[in-house]
C-alpha cells in the first residue's frame, strides 16, 4: 500500500494565509482501480489562483477545511491499470498538494518531449506561459511600436508577456516590487524600464515613460495600480485583465476603475481566463521553444525541495516575495 503525504487546508485564512492555516497529513491509498493510474508527483505548482479557490471565489469551486490543496503537478507513473498508460510515462495531472495520486487520467497531458527540464512544463512551457501568450497574441493582438505595460512584471506570468511583447517590437515597462526585481527585468529580461512601485509613485513614472499614454496595459494586481494605468491609456488602448493580486487576500469589494477612463480612450478591456485558450498550449510552445533556446526568453524558477514547504512557499508567493514561478520539488 502506497502512504502519500498530503496538505489539506487546515483553517480558512482572514486576510493573508500564513503556514499556520495548513497542514501535514500522511494517509494510504488504495490500489489504481479500472482505468485509474498511481502516480508520484514529482514538482508541483504554486500559482495565485490557489487563494482564490481557498476563499471558494474560483470558477473552479472553493476547497473545503479538512480538504487537499489543488494544484498541477509534473507526475511519474508508478503502476497502471489504464491501457493508454504504461509504468514510467510522465504526464501533466491535477495530482494536488500530494506526494502520490491515484487518478482516472482522463485530462491528463503528456508531457512534450522538448519540454526539458520537466518543471518548465509548469511554467513557462505550461500555464503560465500560456497565459502571456494568449494574452498578447489574442486579447491584446500586440504590434510593433504599441507601449505595454504589465503589473507584477516578475511573476511566471508578467515576465514572459513582456519579453513575448518585445518580440512583437513593443516599447516594455514592467512593474515590480523591489530594486532587484526591476534590475532583473531590465538587465536580463529585456524591459526598457521597471517601476518599483513601492519606492515611486506608479502615475508619476507612468507619466514620464509613456508620454503618449499606454497602449496595451496587461494587469495581474488589480486596484489601485489597475486605476492608474486606467487614466493614462493611450486612445485605441487594450487592457487585458488576468488577475488580483492586490486584492486577492480581501474579503471586500473595491470600486472598479472610472468607467470614464475606458470611454476617454476608447478602450477595449477585455478578461482572461486561460482555460478558455488550453487548445492553444502545442501553439504556444512551437512559439517559446525556440526562443527558449535561443536565449531569447529568460526565465526563473523559484524551487521549494519536499511536500512540507509548500505551505511556506505559497504564504512567500501571497506576499509577494517569489522570484519567477513558484514549484515545490517532490521527488
Amino acid at each position: 500500500m502506497t502512504i502519500t503525504q498530503q496538505i489539506i487546508l487546515k483553517s480558512r485564512p482572514e486576510g493573508r494565509p500564513t503556514e499556520d492555516n495548513f497542514e501535514l497529513i500522511e494517509c494510504p491509498l488504495k490500489a489504481p482501480q479500472d482505468g485509474e493510474v498511481l502516480c508520484k508527483n514529482l514538482f508541483l505548482s504554486l500559482d495565485p489562483y490557489m487563494r482564490s479557490q481557498i476563499a471558494g471565489r474560483h470558477i473552479s469551486g472553493a476547497i473545503p477545511e479538512g480538504g487537499i490543496l489543488l494544484g498541477e503537478t509534473v507526475a511519474e507513473v508508478i503502476e497502471s491499470n489504464n491501457a493508454s498508460y504504461t509504468v514510467g510515462d510522465r504526464i501533466l495531472i491535477q495530482g494536488g498538494w500530494q506526494t502520490y495520486t491515484v487518478l482516472k487520467p482522463e485530462s491528463a497531458r503528456p508531457i512534450d518531449p522538448r519540454i526539458a527540464p520537466a518543471s518548465l512544463a509548469l511554467g513557462v512551457l505550461g500555464m503560465p506561459g500560456l497565459t502571456a501568450y494568449a494574452g498578447i497574441q489574442y486579447l491584446a493582438e500586440a504590434k510593433k511600436g504599441d507601449t505595454l505595460v504589465v503589473s507584477a512584471a516578475s511573476g511566471a506570468v508578467g515576465s514572459m508577456v513582456g519579453q513575448f511583447a518585445k518580440t512583437k517590437g513593443c516599447h516594455v515597462i514592467g512593474i515590480a516590487g523591489s530594486k532587484e526585481k526591476c534590475d532583473w527585468l531590465v538587465k536580463e529580461a529585456g524591459f526598457d524600464a521597471c517601476i518599483n512601485y513601492k519606492e515611486n509613485s506608479v502615475a508619476d513614472e507612468i507619466d514620464r515613460l509613456c508620454s503618449k499614454g499606454v497602449d496595451i496595459y496587461f494587469d495581474n494586481v488589480g486596484g489601485p495600480i489597475l486605476d492608474d494605468i486606467m487614466w493614462r491609456l493611450a486612445v485605441g488602448a487594450r487592457v487585458v485583465l488576468c488577475g488580483l493580486m492586490a486584492q486577492i487576500n480581501s474579503e471586500d469589494r473595491p470600486a472598479g476603475p472610472n468607467p470614464a477612463t475606458i470611454i476617454k480612450a476608447r478602450a477595449t478591456v477585455r478578461g482572461l481566463v486561460v482555460y478558455d485558450f488550453w487548445d492553444k498550449m502545442p501553439e504556444m510552445v512551437d512559439c517559446f521553444a525556440p526562443l527558449i533556446a535561443a536565449n531569447k526568453l529568460k526565465f526563473i524558477e523559484d524551487i521549494s525541495v519536499g511536500i512540507d514547504q509548500a505551505p511556506v512557499a505559497f504564504a512567500r508567493l501571497m506576499r509577494g516575495e517569489n522570484y519567477g514561478k513558484t514549484i515545490i520539488k517532490l521527488g
